[in-house]
Parts: structure tokens; C-alpha cells; sequence
């Protein structure tokens, strides 16, 4: 029997700008190049793969497919939720999927919530404040420098070179053009000022931990705030001219080491992530680590000039691309009892 997979998925597009769409609309949806890595690979684990992309019509399409599972990257149409959909979607139909459920991938892509949920249970992250409108008064709590994101969205949309703001003039204008711009609120976070990392997980009950990744900041030019923006992910560091501003993996002290992926592995469990996540931090002033983000759908770019994290930290533990696809489906499917449907098992990397 072979095993059938669909790939849900939401291919890149060029933004309508002159219709008011930001250039960075579609950010997070994912090119034909990674899409038919990913369902290359899936070939080669001997499945037979059916590429949905996750739009109005992707329910129809998968009651008509009924695949035994769904290898799924899909970032969602629009909404605070969209991440959840298809997982929605899929739980409905009875159809397994790999990544984490709808709940954790809602609450993570609200920065405010995941701050939350992590602090009420010891996981350091930032003190942050929402805003609805950009007059409101600065929490007495926050000082400058602060950065400046959307509430829910990821791959560094909205956050821009302006982003760090270092007075209120600044702070005003950068949450004005955040709500305006991406027509949601705007949160607020303290800057913290050490190095930054982002770490990737691999597993579920215990889950393994990737070389961690450094982004090296002071690689950008001199004019690039200290933060990894829109423009130094996407505009400054290109396949075509790629900086270099990855070191994996990351070299620090071990007590700092260790300390990282303590603390990647319980926000892991906290949050209920599933099979695949990568984790991001930062060193506040006193040299301790901190949660940024949470990316339970983080990307898989095969390029590595790409700089796509998730794949850099999974070279470093020696995997092929093809096996970094095939053993996050592996996990999937044995967490839901199907490991014996999985045939090549030569690109299964055990850990």
C-alpha cells in the first residue's frame, strides 16, 4: 500500500500594493521551489503526494482526495487564526497531519498570548504592551528602546529597520503605521540588547533539539537596527547575495547551551507543539535568555543561501533535505500509530 499525502500549502503571490496590500503581505507563503522540495522528498519516502493549495477550495479537495495523511505548511488565507484552519479542517474530516493543532498554532502567532502562557509558567519572554490605538500612554513598566511588531504575524512582517523606536514621536508613529498598515494591533516589547538565536525541535514526548542557530546582527550595515527585520531577512540577505549572518552551530558556553535548550524544550511542552517548531530568543542585558517568537509552521526553504533556519540547524545534525521532510512526517505518523504505512525507511533519520 503506499502511503497517499497531501501537501497543503499557500504559494507565494505578488502583493497588490496599489491596492493598499503592504509589500510583505505574502511573506509567509512559500515558493514553488520549497513546495516541490518538499513533495520531491516525500517521493523519494516512496508516497504518493497530491500538492492542495489551502485557499476556499481546499475543503472540497480533500474530502475528494481523502489522503492517509497531510504534510502541511499552509499559513492560512487571512485572520488572527489562519495558521488554524486547515488543522481545523483536517481534525474535522478525521484526517491525520503532521505540525501542531489548531490551538497552539493560534495562540502562537499572538505574540501577546504566547508572552503569557510562557510567563504563567516560568518560560522568560519580553515585558510587552498591545495597542489598540497609538495614543495611548506607555506602561510605566517600559522604557526605550522598544520594538515595535503586529500582534499576529510572522516571517518579520512589519517589523522594519523603524521598528526600534527610541522615543515616544517614534513609538507613536511606528504603532500608527503598524495598525494602519496591517490593519491589527500593534504589541510593543522591550528590546532586549544580547545576541540572538533561534533554536529547532524535532519529536514530540521528547523532543530532540537542533544545533542551535546564531543570527550574527552585526553582520548588517552599520545604517540596519539591531533586530532582525523585514529588510535584513528578505531585502539585505538574498540567495543572490546572501550575507553571512548565520553561525550554526552557535558558539557559546556550555551553561549557555544547555540553558537554551531547557528552555526551547518546555516552551515546546507548554505550548503543546507537535512533530516540527523552531524557537526564537534573545539575551536581555543580563546575558539570560529570553522567548521572542514561537514558529510551529517554521519555514523549510532547500536553498541554502536562503538563510531557511529550520534547514541550516538540521544540516549541522547531519540531514539531507530529504530527510528533514520525511522524518517530520515520520514523527507524525508515529504519533498517530501509522509509522508501519512510512516504506523508505533509509530516509528516516532516528533520534
Amino acid at each position: 500500500m503506499t502511503l497517499k499525502v497531501g501537501l497543503t500549502c499557500n504559494l507565494k503571490k505578488q502583493p497588490c500594493t496599489d491596492e493598499g496590500m503592504p509589500e510583505d503581505f505574502y511573506a509567509e507563503f512559500d515558493d514553488e521551489e520549497t513546495v516541490n522540495a518538499i513533495a520531491k522528498a516525500l517521493r523519494k519516502g516512496e508516497c504518493e503526494v497530491s500538492k492542495i493549495e489551502a485557499d476556499e477550495e481546499a475543503y472540497d479537495k480533500l474530502i475528494k482526495l481523502r489522503p492517509d495523511i497531510v504534510f502541511n505548511i499552509a499559513e492560512g488565507l487571512c485572520g488572527e487564526s489562519r495558521e488554524s484552519h486547515i488543522p481545523a479542517i483536517l481534525e474535522m474530516l478525521g484526517i491525520p497531519y503532521t505540525g501542531s493543532g489548531p490551538l497552539t498554532l493560534a495562540i502562537s502567532l499572538d505574540k501577546a498570548l504566547t508572552h503569557q502562557i510562557l510567563s504563567f509558567n516560568g518560560v522568560p519572554s519580553p515585558s510587552f504592551q498591545v495597542f489598540k490605538r497609538a495614543k495611548e500612554k506607555l506602561d510605566k513598566r517600559l522604557s526605550f528602546p522598544l520594538v515595535v511588531k503586529p500582534l499576529c504575524e510572522g516571517s518579520s512582517k512589519g517589523i522594519r529597520n523603524s521598528s526600534l523606536v527610541r522615543d515616544e514621536t517614534q513609538l507613536k508613529n511606528q504603532v500608527s503605521w503598524v495598525i494602519k498598515t496591517y490593519n491589527q494591533l500593534a504589541i510593543v516589547e522591550e528590546f532586549l540588547p544580547g545576541r540572538e538565536f533561534t533554536i529547532g525541535l524535532i519529536g514530540n514526548d521528547r523532543p530532540t533539539v537542533l544545533p542551535i542557530v546564531e543570527i550574527l546582527l552585526d553582520k548588517l550595515p552599520e545604517s540596519a537596527s539591531p533586530i532582525y527585520s523585514y529588510e535584513a531577512k528578505w531585502i539585505l540577505d538574498v540567495p543572490e547575495k546572501p550575507l553571512d549572518i548565520f553561525q550554526c552551530p552557535a558558539y557559546i558556553p556550555q551553561d549557555l547551551e544547555r540553558k537554551i535548550k531547557q528552555i526551547a524544550v518546555k516552551t515546546f511542552k507548554v505550548l503543546n507543539c507537535r512533530d516540527v517548531c523552531r524557537i526564537d530568543m534573545r539575551l536581555d542585558r543580563n546575558n539570560e535568555p529570553r522567548i521572542l517568537e514561537v514558529n510551529p509552521l517554521p519555514g523549510m526553504i532547500p536553498n541554502p543561501d536562503a538563510h531557511s533556519c529550520l534547514p541550516e540547524a538540521a544540516r549541522a545534525a547531519g540531514f539531507t533535505y530529504d530527510q528533514l521532510i520525511c522524518t517530520i512526517l515520520w514523527q507524525a505518523l508515529k504519533r498517530c500509530g501509522m509509522q508501519h504505512l512510512f516504506r523508505n525507511r533509509s530516509l528516516i533519520k532516528l533520534l
